[in-house]
């Protein structure tokens, strides 16, 4: 990032992280396939294992790792592999998630983006995320009546920062807390709950495991700190200060992660506070960064109730471990001029 500006898109992707960086760098410089059989192949594959059972024990997972290229394909292989009759899921969901269940039964979801209570049983897979990738709204999956069901946590966004769930499998992302991109994982808490496919990953996953990124990913995940409290404290701020600002906060009483967080500007549209902050030195984004780029409305909010004329005045602002109360106040002092001169 160039010295002169402010990162503030932490939920698209965290820059590497120290810890991870050393690792990885370390890994590239002598590694080999897991797959191999000779001597060279099996360190790899001793390497490979042995960061299989760091990643389960920093996220305190008892169950099985499967590493993908990240939560894109873990959430793939997860949704059509799953042994399920059908599948429920929400109409907030992530695109990835969105793109691969389109036949699915879409849950009833409440004004500030919460899955409405439901039950469900039988055969059936449920997928919901943990955290949503645009408002920060936490969900309550804890709290889900799923008799018999199968319960999928997409946690791209609260692995390494929130408890994961209670879920029969979960789908995370390394560079969402730090680690490298194209590496992630699935977690399965058994594995007969899939159908395999052949290739690597005990059979459930085709290629060559990235074993500098895995091994990058394990780094970080150990040496996390927990900095929630600061960022929940940075939230307020910037929630108070957009609210004296005229601006409205997404989701403003639900349960939100303190990392994210959505702001409406009214008669002023995401694109054009886009360019403005751009300008400014200032990275945020408007919706998910997998669709920032066409710069469509935000499926999340028409799901929530918002009309198409509110939902193109809101963009996202997210955190990391490096953001700071001055990075906060800096955002503010542009967000409050940029208000004002559409008033």
């Amino acid at each position: 990032m160039a010295l002169d500006r402010l990162y503030l898109d932490h939920a698209a992707t965290t820059p590497l992280l120290p810890a991870a960086k050393a690792a990885m760098i370390e890994a590239l410089e002598s590694w080999s396939n897991p797959s191999s059989p000779h001597r060279d192949g099996r360190l790899a594959r001793a390497a490979l294992e042995d960061a299989r059972r760091r990643v389960s024990a920093a996220l305190e997972w008892d169950g099985h790792v499967i590493f993908t290229s990240g939560a894109s394909e873990a959430i793939a292989i997860g949704l059509t592999r799953a042994k399920a009759s059908r599948i429920q899921t929400s109409p907030v969901e992530h695109d990835s998630v969105l793109r691969v269940t389109p036949q699915a039964g879409r849950l009833d979801v409440t004004s500030d983006g919460r899955v409405a209570p439901f039950r469900s049983e039988g055969e059936a897979l449920v997928a919901i995320q943990h955290v949503n990738n645009e408002t920060g709204v936490i969900q309550p999956l804890d709290a889900i009546d799923r008799e018999g069901s199968i319960l999928f946590a997409d946690c791209a966004q609260s692995a390494a920062k929130l408890p994961l769930p209670q879920a029969d499998m979960i789908a995370v992302s390394a560079h969402k807390f730090g680690g490298p991109p194209g590496v992630g994982a699935l977690f399965v808490k058994d594995l007969t709950l899939i159908h395999p496919s052949g290739g690597q990953e005990q059979g459930y996953r085709a290629g060559t495991e990235n074993l500098p990124a895995v091994l990058a990913m394990a780094a970080v995940l150990e040496a996390r700190t927990d900095w929630l409290p600061q960022a929940a404290a940075l939230r307020a701020r910037l929630d108070a200060a957009i609210e004296q600002a005229g601006g409205e906060i997404v989701a403003r009483n639900a349960p939100r992660i303190p990392t994210i967080a959505s702001y409406r500007m009214p008669g002023v549209s995401a694109r054009a506070q886009l360019i403005q902050f751009d300008l400014a030195g200032i990275s945020v984004s408007a919706g998910s960064a997998c669709s920032s780029g066409s710069l469509r409305t935000s499926h999340v909010l028409h799901a929530m109730g918002w009309d198409e004329a509110r939902a193109s005045e809101v963009i996202r602002v997210s955190f990391g471990p490096s953001t700071s109360e001055a990075d906060i106040d800096r955002f503010i002092g542009q967000w409050t001029k940029m208000a004002e001169r559409a008033r």
